[in-house]
């Protein structure tokens, strides 16, 4: 037996071999991918896995070779990849009657659905993060929540906040800590930090990699291609974390959602917390601000931007945003 790396983007033979193989374990391939490798009896496939940034995904091993310690070998090279890269925390899904095995591989649970169980390995952890979050905690009772990622922050998000503002003592607002978008992390965050600055009772907070992130819902950065089912299974995650977890931690009782007219996977997502949540978290979802006909949105910003169009933009964002885009026109 010996372990190699699949070179997924280069050996198309070596790739259909593994894709048939997670087919055949009840897997789908996953396009998501950095780093890939297998263990082989001769040319035989007999065990795979693989990393996408600080995720393992593909984890699967022939069932006539259990008995063989092929996974703490799979796991064991790719803790040490991801090592080499830099990282010393990294997460997994795997399905509900294999979580025990990963388990006895030092790693925890974080969230379970009927389909999904959501675990990781290292530190910072999930502990952690409620610990950062509990500092922030207003002893408050009738708490919101928004999760948004703000790219830009946009009239059409400040609405959304002053909405909930004015129903709740509290609102949390989660905002995205996921550099996968136009406007990086940090400025995100600071944007929302300052365009709600007015608002005594909101909090702003990161969602660190707990909350709409490649690790819980990469299905979110990936829309236009995202399958639908895949994304269900992936929001419904998300929503069973968010709810068993994270609102728990800081008695959130309802979560604030704009409606979605335009993207198939936030529309999931809505419906996949609105279902989560039942009766335990109320689920809002209020319109879309609107100027004339036209819904408020950080798509449209973006869109506009592209087309140089300032004069249009000027009036969707707040003035703090909109100072950001002419520093982006600049660089």
């Amino acid at each position: 037996m010996n372990v190699r790396r699949i070179w997924l983007d280069r050996d198309f033979a070596a790739k259909q071999q593994w894709s048939d193989f997670l087919i055949n374990a009840d897997l789908i391939p996953d396009d998501q991918l950095d780093y890939t490798i297998g263990i082989y009896d001769q040319e035989k496939l007999i065990g795979t896995g693989s990393i996408f940034r600080n995720i393992l995904k593909c984890i699967a091993i022939d069932s006539s070779y259990q008995n063989e310690n092929l996974l703490s070998q799979i796991i064991q090279s790719l803790r040490e990849r991801l090592q080499e890269i830099g990282y010393q925390h990294y997460f997994l899904y795997t399905k509900p009657k294999t979580s025990k095995l990963f388990r006895s591989l030092g790693f925890t649970e974080i969230a379970v659905t009927a389909e999904l169980v959501f675990m990781e390995q290292g530190f910072p952890d999930f502990e952690d993060y409620l610990v950062e979050l509990k500092k922030h905690e207003r002893m408050t009772k009738h708490n919101a929540a928004i999760v948004m990622n703000a790219n830009p922050f946009t009239n059409g998000h400040l609405y959304l906040v002053t909405e909930a503002a004015k129903c709740a003592e509290t609102v949390y607002i989660f905002v995205l800590s996921e550099d996968r978008s136009l406007f990086d992390a940090t400025t995100r965050f600071e944007l929302v930090k300052e365009g709600t600055s007015h608002l005594s009772n909101v909090v702003v907070l990161p969602t660190r990699e707990y909350m709409v992130s490649s690790a819980t819902f990469p299905s979110y950065f990936l829309k236009d291609q995202a399958q639908a089912s895949i994304a269900q299974v992936q929001a419904v995650l998300d929503a069973t974390l968010f709810k068993e977890k994270i609102a728990s931690a800081l008695s959130i009782s309802t979560r604030f959602v704009g409606e979605e007219p335009f993207s198939e996977v936030t529309e999931i997502y809505n419906q996949a917390m609105k279902k989560t949540f039942g009766s335990e978290l109320k689920l809002v979802i209020l319109p879309r601000k609107r100027i004339g006909e036209e819904v408020v949105s950080a798509t449209r910003v973006r869109g506009l931007m592209e087309q140089e169009d300032y004069a249009a933009i000027q009036p969707l964002v707040p003035p703090k945003t909109f100072e950001e885009i002419l520093k982006q026109k600049n660089k």
